[in-house]
C-alpha cells in the first residue's frame, strides 16, 4: 500500500502553513482573532474545494450562526434581528478583517436575553396551566418568526412550557387512574393525587429540568459561544469540516482509539457534585469494588496534595481533576449512596471502552455454524497505529471465528460512522488475494489508488456486509470495495450515508511560529475525496445494497444529502481490478434473497412502522387540551403498540460467544451481561436471519472448488 496520502498532505500543508502564516497583530480579544484568522487562512489553503468567502458567504454564516445559537426563537426579539442584520453582508469583510464585532454583539445580547428567560421562565411555571382550554402549539420552528415584543416571546415561552409539562401530566393521571383500578391493598391506601396537585408536580418536574438546563449553559465560558460562531463559518466549506477545542480534540482522539487514562466511571454534574452514572468494566473503579452507580463525588485530590472541591464545579474541569496519567493516584471524597462520607484512593490507569471495538459471536442453525463480527467504527490510536485498532482486532477475531468452524461470515457495519482509512484498507486485504481497495483524489491532483499487496487470504469462505442508512465513510469504502470485486453481498438501505470525503485533523499550534495563548486545538479538515474502484463516488450516493430492505429509518433525512453543504457526487476513471471469481451464480443468490426479503411479513412491518414513524415526525401542530391531547395519545399507542410484535420476532437462530471470551466471564459478570443482552438482540434481528440465509446459498450452492474456507 501507498504510504498514507492523508499523513503526508497533512505534512505538506503545516509547511505551507509554517511559511505563508503571518500572526497579526491584535490589541484586544487576541485568541479569539487569532483563531478566526488561523482557522480562515487553513481552509483557504487546504480545504479540497475552498469557497470564495463573499456576500452570499456571510448571508450563510449570518443565518446559521442565529440559528446554532437560537433554533427555537425562544430568546432573541425582532428588534434583536433587526439590530444585527446591519452585518448581514458584512461577516464576509469581517472575516478577512478578523473583526469578531458581530460575534461579540450576539453574544453580549444572548446572555442578556439568558437572563431575562431565566426569570420569565420561572413566572410562567408559577402559574397553573388550563388544559381544558382548546389551544395548540406549532413546532415547526424553522418556519417560525422572532417574537415581536416580550409579551409576544412570554406567550411562545408559555405553550412551550406547557407542552413541556403535559407529557408529564399525563403519566401521572394514568398512574392514577392505575391506582384507582388496582387491588393491591398498599396501592389502594396510597392517597392519590388530584388532577390539580398532578398539574403542580408536572410544573415542579418541568422547573427542574430548566433550572438543571440553565445550570449548565450558566457553566459555559464566552470561549464555548466563539467556538460555535468559528464553527458556523467553517461548517459553510462541508458538513465534516470542524474546529476542534482542545478539550474537544481529547475527546474525538479517545472516541477514535477507544481509550483513555483514567478512572474508568462516567460521570454527571448535580448540584451535589460528580455524580457516578456508569462504571466501565475493567477500569479502575471497577477492579477496587468500593465505588457504585450513585455514589457522588465532593473533593478530588492528587497525591500528596490538598484535595479540591468540585461541587458546583464546570463537570468538565472536575473530570480534567480526576482523569490522569497511568499509574498515579487520585484521592477521592465520595458520598455514598447511603449518605455516608468516605476517602477513596485509586490508582488510574487505561481505561478500555469495550463497547468501541469490534466483537463476534457464533451463529448456529442446525448443524452449521456461521460467524458474526459486530464493527462499532473503524478505530485507531492516531498516535501508535500498532495499538490496538479495527484491521487487527478484525483479523484476530477472523482467525477465532475459523477455529471454531465457521462456515460464513457476516460483517455487521450497520450504524458505523466509519474512522481510519488506513484500517479499512488493510480490512478489506483480508478478504482479496491483491488489488486496489480505494482511490483517493486531492484538490487539483490526480488519483492515488491504495492497494492490499498482501497476496493472503484470511478469509476465503462466504461473505455477507450488512448496511443502513447510517453506514458511512470507511465504511461505504469496505462495502464499496467487496461488492465492486464481487466478493461479498451487501443486504441494508437502499443507500448508505454518502459520505464520500477525507479529513484530515491538524493541530493548529504546529502552523503558528510562536504561540502566546495556550492550545489552539485543532482543525478537521476535508483536503480529499474516496472513489470506488469502478471510478465512482459514494458521496451523496453511498453504497446501493444488492439486497434492499427498508429499516426504520427508510423515510427519515438522515444521508449526507440531507446536511449542509455536502461536496458533489462525480466519478473517475476505474482501478485496474479483477472480480473475485470464487462464486457460481451470484446474481441468482441476490435475486432469491431479495424475492425472501419481499415476501417475509417481518420485513413488510418493519416497512409499515418506516412510514408510520415518518408521519409522526411530520406532525408539527400539537394540541394542549388534555382530552384532544389524550385522544391522539391513545390512537399512537394503539399503532405502537401494533409495532412491538416487531420485537417479539424470533429468527430460531443460537447465538454464542466464542471460546476465548466464555474464558473472561468467570472474572467479569458485566461483559457476561451485555453478551447475553446482544445475543438475546442478535436472535430477533431478521437481516442476520437473511444474512445466515444468503451465505447458506452461497456456501451450498455457489463456492468453487477449491475455494472453500479454510478452517484453523
Amino acid at each position: 500500500m501507498k504510504r498514507n496520502l492523508a499523513y503526508v498532505l497533512g505534512v505538506m500543508l503545516i509547511s505551507v502553513a509554517s511559511c505563508g502564516f503571518t500572526n497579526k497583530s491584535f490589541e484586544n480579544d487576541d485568541k479569539d482573532k487569532l483563531l478566526l484568522d488561523l482557522i480562515t487562512y487553513v481552509l483557504q489553503k487546504g480545504h479540497y474545494e475552498p469557497k470564495d468567502i463573499n456576500d452570499d458567504f456571510s448571508v450563510s454564516v449570518f443565518n446559521d450562526f442565529l440559528d446554532v445559537i437560537d433554533p427555537t426563537k425562544r430568546y432573541f426579539l425582532e428588534d434583536d434581528i433587526k439590530e444585527f442584520e446591519q452585518y448581514k453582508f458584512q461577516l464576509d469583510d469581517q472575516i478577512k478583517s478578523t473583526d469578531i464585532s458581530f460575534f461579540n454583539l450576539v453574544y453580549d445580547r444572548l446572555m442578556m436575553r439568558m437572563e431575562a428567560a431565566k426569570i420569565l421562565y420561572q413566572e410562567v411555571l408559577d402559574h397553573p396551566f388550563d388544559y381544558n382550554e382548546n389551544e395548540n402549539i406549532d413546532i415547526d420552528y424553522e418556519k417560525m418568526q422572532f417574537a415581536k415584543n416580550k409579551e409576544e416571546l412570554r406567550e411562545r415561552w408559555r405553550l412551550q412550557l406547557k407542552y413541556a409539562t403535559l407529557g408529564t401530566y399525563d403519566s401521572k393521571m394514568r398512574q392514577m387512574e392505575k391506582s384507582d383500578e388496582s387491588e393491591d391493598e398498599d396501592e389502594a391506601t396510597a392517597a392519590p393525587l388530584t388532577p390539580e396537585e398532578a398539574e403542580k408536580s408536572s410544573r415542579a418536574s418541568t422547573k427542574k429540568t430548566l433550572d438543571e438546563f440553565f445550570d449548565f449553559v450558566d457553566d459555559l465560558e464566552r470561549k464555548d459561544w466563539f467556538v460555535q460562531y468559528i464553527n458556523t463559518i467553517v461548517d459553510e466549506f462541508d458538513p465534516h469540516t470542524f474546529y476542534f477545542a482542545p478539550d474537544d480534540k481529547e475527546k474525538f482522539d479517545m472516541s477514535m482509539s477507544g481509550k483513555f487514562e483514567g478512572i474508568g466511571a462516567r460521570l454527571q454534574k448535580k448540584p451535589e457534585g460528580a455524580k457516578i452514572v456508569d462504571i466501565i468494566s475493567g477500569g479502575p473503579v471497577w477492579r477496587d469494588g468500593q465505588l457504585e452507580v450513585g455514589d457522588q463525588i465532593l473533593k478530588v485530590g492528587q497525591k500528596g496534595e490538598e484535595p479540591i472541591n468540585i461541587v458546583g464545579m464546570r463537570l468538565d474541569d472536575a473530570i480534567k481533576l480526576i482523569k490522569g496519567p497511568k499509574g498515579t493516584i487520585v484521592n477521592l471524597t465520595v458520598r455514598k449512596i447511603d449518605g455516608s462520607l468516605e476517602e477513596v484512593s485509586l490508582t488510574r490507569d487505561v481505561v478500555e471502552l469495550e463497547e468501541s471495538f469490534a466483537k463476534s459471536a457464533n451463529i448456529i442453525k442446525g448443524d452449521q455454524k456461521f460467524g458474526l463480527i459486530d464493527l462499532p467504527k473503524f478505530y485507531v490510536d492516531f498516535d501508535d497505529y500498532t495499538e490496538r485498532n479495527a484491521a487487527t482486532d478484525v483479523a484476530k477475531e477472523v482467525d477465532r471465528l475459523k477455529e471454531e468452524g465457521a462456515e460464513g461470515l457476516i460483517i455487521d457495519l450497520r450504524d458505523n460512522g466509519g474512522g481510519s482509512l488506513k484500517t479499512v484498507v488493510e480490512m478489506a486485504g483480508l478478504f482479496i488475494k491483491d488489488g486496489p481497495i480505494v482511490q483517493v483524489r486531492s484538490s487539483g491532483k490526480g488519483k492515488d489508488v491504495y492497494d492490499d499487496k498482501d497476496e493472503r487470504i484470511q478469509w476465503d469462505g462466504p461473505l455477507v456486509i450488512l448496511v443502513n442508512e447510517l453506514s458511512a465513510s470507511a465504511s461505504e469504502i469496505l462495502a464499496a470495495a467487496m461488492q465492486d470485486y464481487k466478493r461479498a453481498i451487501v443486504i441494508g438501505s437502499k443507500q448508505t450515508f454518502g459520505k464520500g470525503t477525507v479529513q484530515n485533523v491538524i493541530p493548529l499550534d504546529n502552523i503558528v511560529r510562536s504561540n502566546e495563548h495556550g492550545d489552539l486545538g485543532a482543525i478537521k479538515l476535508t483536503t480529499q475525496k474516496f472513489y470506488r474502484i469502478n471510478g465512482g463516488s459514494t458521496q451523496l450516493e453511498g453504497v446501493k445494497s444488492d439486497v434492499v430492505v427498508p429499516d426504520k429509518y427508510s423515510y427519515i433525512d438522515l444521508g449526507e444529502k440531507d446536511q449542509s453543504n455536502p461536496l458533489k457526487w462525480d466519478k473517475i476513471s476505474p482501478a485496474d481490478y479483477k472480480p473475485w471469481d470464487g462464486y457460481i451464480d451470484y446474481e441468482q443468490t441476490v435475486a432469491n434473497s431479495a424475492k425472501r426479503m419481499a415476501n417475509n411479513p417481518q420485513i413488510k412491518l418493519i416497512e409499515e412502522n418506516a412510514k408510520w414513524l415518518k408521519s409522526e415526525q411530520d406532525e408539527m401542530v400539537i394540541s394542549l387540551n388534555y382530552n384532544t391531547y389524550r385522544k391522539e395519545e391513545e390512537k399512537d399507542k394503539v399503532k405502537s403498540d401494533y409495532f412491538k410484535v416487531i420485537n417479539d420476532y424470533d429468527s430460531k437462530l443460537t447465538f454464542e460467544s466464542l471460546k476465548y471470551e466464555e474464558a473472561l466471564f468467570t472474572k467479569d459478570s458485566v461483559l457476561r451481561e451485555k453478551r447475553d443482552r446482544w445475543h438475546k438482540s442478535l436472535a430477533k434481528d431478521v437481516y442476520v436471519e437473511e444474512a445466515v440465509n444468503v451465505l447458506q446459498d452461497l456456501r451450498v450452492n455457489n463456492i468453487k472448488h477449491g475455494k472453500l474456507a479454510v478452517k484453523g
